[in-house]
């Protein structure tokens, strides 16, 4: 049976109904996701996705809005299991849960260059573009929550 790993992502829209988008560092070329990591022990879903976002973004300025109920399951390429392999991880991919929240805060405010840094820049973008530069097999998932986030974020 496959081991999956408990996971938080983050959609933060702004006053102007744009998202968060952020370029991974490392391997994958012009690749935007949202900010996402992993869920710690005793940690809600709304816990885990609000220190996931001030961990990677710098972003404390945030209001929940929305928490799916159910997981997205996606699975890691091989290279990827293979990488996480050689840290002692067994994960074959995230059960991801995603909550969207609210930023109240300032441009400013958002930082990439954190503790353990993960991105390299940052844009806003409207929701609808956010599938277009993911990872392959991230993006049946992308499609899935911007069908789900699209409408509440219009409605903000």
């Amino acid at each position: 049976m496959k081991h999956y790993r408990k996971n938080a992502g983050i959609v933060l829209f702004n006053k102007d109904k744009k998202v968060l988008l952020c370029e991974r560092k490392g391997n994958y070329h012009d690749a935007w996701q949202f900010p996402q990591g992993g869920i710690d022990e005793g940690e809600s879903i709304a816990q885990a996705a609000a220190r996931e976002l001030f961990e990677e973004t710098s972003v404390s300025s945030a209001q929940l809005v929305y928490t799916i109920p159910d997981a997205f399951i996606y699975d890691f390429p091989a290279e990827i299991v293979k990488r996480n392999s050689l840290r002692g991880r067994t994960d074959a991919g995230n059960e991801q849960y995603w909550s969207l929240f609210y930023f109240t805060g300032e441009d400013s405010e958002i930082n990439l260059n954190t503790a353990e840094p993960e991105f390299k820049s940052w844009r806003w973008a409207d929701i609808t573009e956010a599938d277009q530069h993911v990872v392959d097999f991230k993006k049946s998932t992308y499609v899935a929550i911007i069908k789900i986030f699209k409408d509440m974020i219009d409605k903000y």
